[in-house]
């Protein structure tokens, strides 16, 4: 019982990153870390902006790390959630501080802030395609569970 209640107070505390649980693969929360609940249709936005910084997020208990993206636009800074580290590390474009990118995704409210999942990150001519027309992304292999 020790165990399990452990268990549930250290994934609630990592419910406001649930982002970086992408790397989990399989089960109810699907291959996204539960990232496909959160993704709406509705909210779709396109924005360009200059990358201040790409952002490794590690964490706790043997879960796959994520990539985040912190975007400057014309009117804000805000989080643009990528996705896991072992797939985004093998991708193209590769983004760095600095870039001028145009994104493609979700923007939605976590934690009180708003933060785009993001389905396309657009720099000069390349596009490194995260999830498809529904949300779903590229690299869980969700389409096959249809």
């Amino acid at each position: 019982m020790r165990t399990l209640i452990a268990l549930t107070g250290a994934l609630s505390a990592l419910a406001p990153s649930a982002f970086a649980q992408a790397g989990q693969r399989g089960g109810e929360r699907g291959p996204d870390g539960g990232y496909r609940r959160l993704y709406d249709m509705g909210t779709v936005t396109t924005l360009k902006g200059e990358i201040e910084k790409v952002e490794r997020i590690a964490p706790m208990g043997g879960v796959s790390a994520g990539i985040h993206l912190v975007l400057k636009t014309d009117k804000e800074s805000l989080s643009v959630h990528l996705g896991p580290e072992w797939f985004i590390s093998s991708q193209e474009p590769k983004l760095a501080a600095r870039d001028v990118v145009e994104v493609t995704g979700s923007r939605i409210t976590l934690d009180g802030r708003p933060v785009v999942i993001a389905a396309a990150v657009t720099k000069g001519a390349k596009v490194l395609k995260l999830r498809d027309e529904r949300g779903v992304p590229v690299w869980g292999g969700g389409r096959r569970r249809r």
